[in-house]
């Protein structure tokens, strides 16, 4: 069996999107691609997140051709592997339908920055791509232009959901934590008043000293 660690690691991880309430029945996938063979696991398509083991993930390579699965991969697969080919320093993409960053897809609005957390995390708004069909590779065209040269790991996608990437497929799905947690804040912190957003100097701090200083450094 290829890629046997990986394949364990993104089932694994798929456990972490219903738990965190970020998907409905069999809605979101991730994927992480190997730096080594560059080959992509990914969830197939239209299984229950329970019913997902190492042995029925699916190997793809960059193309999206599969390598190895008695399974048809997921939907976005091709949307997956666009964003490998293109931003060679990302291996792990995650997609999610979570309920309030999809409220602000379907009006067409960014993510303001609002939260230290989301200053640390982001470096400022998770914004907002255009509409388009699923099945090809024009979701992660979307994605990667969007994304490229932006600081967050996160976008979202007008009417349809959340798309994050990351140099692991675990910080992938970490990021798709955070925007579903900030989404929240938000849209709850609107119920009660006007926003206050956070200085672009601020934020340009506070993301600094998360990246380089915040946690365990060797």
């Amino acid at each position: 069996m290829l890629l046997p660690q990986l394949r364990e690691e993104v089932q694994r991880l798929h456990a972490e999107l219903p738990k965190n309430n970020l998907v409905a029945w069999t809605s979101g996938n991730i994927s992480a691609r190997d730096p080594d063979s560059d080959l992509v696991v990914i969830k197939p398509s239209g299984v229950l997140f329970e019913d997902l083991t190492p042995e029925n993930m699916v190997v793809t390579d960059l193309a999206g051709r599969v390598v190895q699965g008695d399974l048809s991969p997921s939907s976005d697969t091709a949307s997956h592997c666009y964003i490998y080919r293109h931003m060679p320093g990302v291996h792990g993409v995650a997609h999610t339908h979570s309920r309030y960053a999809t409220a602000f897809s379907v009006v067409g609005e960014p993510i303001p920055c609002v939260t230290t957390a989301m200053a640390d995390e982001f470096g400022g708004e998770i914004p907002c791509c255009g509409f388009c069909l699923i099945g090809g590779e024009e979701i992660g065209k979307l994605v990667v232009d969007k994304l490229t040269g932006h600081r967050s790991p996160a976008a979202l996608l007008q009417n349809h959901g959340v798309f994050t990437i990351g140099d692991s497929a675990e910080a992938a799905v970490k990021a798709a934590v955070m925007t579903e947690d900030n989404a929240a804040i938000v849209w709850t912190a609107r119920q009660l008043g006007e926003i206050i957003t956070i200085a672009g100097a601020d934020i340009d701090r506070l993301h600094d000293r998360y990246q380089h200083v915040y946690g365990q450094r060797k």
